[in-house]
């Protein structure tokens, strides 16, 4: 019986924890670049009472085992990594990923951090930043009398603009990807961004369009890839999940009380 309080706990918790998953991926529906996570289950190790292929008498085997399961837990949460659409946004410093990559961003430590966030800005010395300030890699950096609507980003990850009164475009730079053998792997550190962590594999760097990378394109924005659709499905799932556990729980405390009373 007290396996039975104990399994069923365990689906509880696993509940709880996809349910702060599901949500997690709910408030971030409108988040540039966001990609969606789903809780992994497994189930625990097996109490075996008896053993498929055991003797049941001088020449005959038991065909099947008999074992009883002991609950499930949450074994990782994955990242999914499908692309999302691109808004058309009208805005010369957004540019969306079609494909796979990421822009590579220089943290005030000197490190490096992906994303898939193209919403860049332009800060005080004209170069293409992050909403948090955060500079490309790449270190592109503008003319102080280009107009904003002079600036061209290619596909290929060229950058150009055009100074006042120069007569034809000129290239500032060149924005390169940074593809991974496993981008599940990479750790989230908040800000839309990524690190490189021993399971994400080291990153592969190469232009726009080349070596597998995805293309760019300006006045765009890669959307959340979360169906909210699918994420209220997976809420309404968890949550009768949760309640079946939980009804297991008084089931299996209802017997024990029946079984308390067999003595008066």
């Amino acid at each position: 019986m007290m396996r039975a309080l104990w399994s069923a706990a365990s689906g509880m918790k696993g509940q709880q924890t996809n349910m702060d998953v599901i949500s997690h991926n709910i408030a971030n529906v409108n988040t540039y670049g966001g990609k969606k996570v789903r809780a992994e289950f497994q189930d625990l190790v097996y109490q075996r009472l008896r053993d498929a292929g055991a003797n049941s008498g001088a020449d005959s085997q038991y065909p099947t085992g008999l074992q009883v399961g002991l609950g499930t837990r949450v074994a990782a949460t994955q990242r999914v990594f499908t692309q999302g659409s691109l808004q058309t946004t009208d805005n010369p410093t957004d540019v969306g990923i079609q494909g796979e990559g990421f822009f590579r961003i220089t943290m005030p430590d000197g490190t490096t951090a992906y994303t898939r966030d193209g919403s860049f800005k332009l800060d005080q010395t004209r170069r293409l930043v992050t909403t948090d300030g955060y500079p490309l890699a790449d270190g592109i950096t503008f003319d102080q009398t280009a107009p904003n609507d002079s600036i061209v980003i290619s596909s290929d990850g060229s950058v150009w603009n055009t100074p006042s009164g120069a007569n034809a475009p000129q290239q500032v730079g060149n924005i390169t990807l940074a593809r991974f053998i496993n981008p599940a792997g990479l750790t989230a550190i908040g800000k839309n961004l990524y690190v490189v962590s021993g399971a994400s594999g080291d990153p592969i760097e190469s232009n726009p369009g080349e070596d597998g990378a995805g293309t760019l394109q300006q006045n765009t924005l890669e959307m959340s890839n979360v169906q909210i659709v699918e994420e209220m499905v997976n809420m309404i799932i968890s949550q009768r999940a949760y309640e079946s556990n939980s009804k297991a729980v008084q089931t299996s405390d209802s017997m024990l009380e029946i079984a308390n009373g067999l003595k008066r």
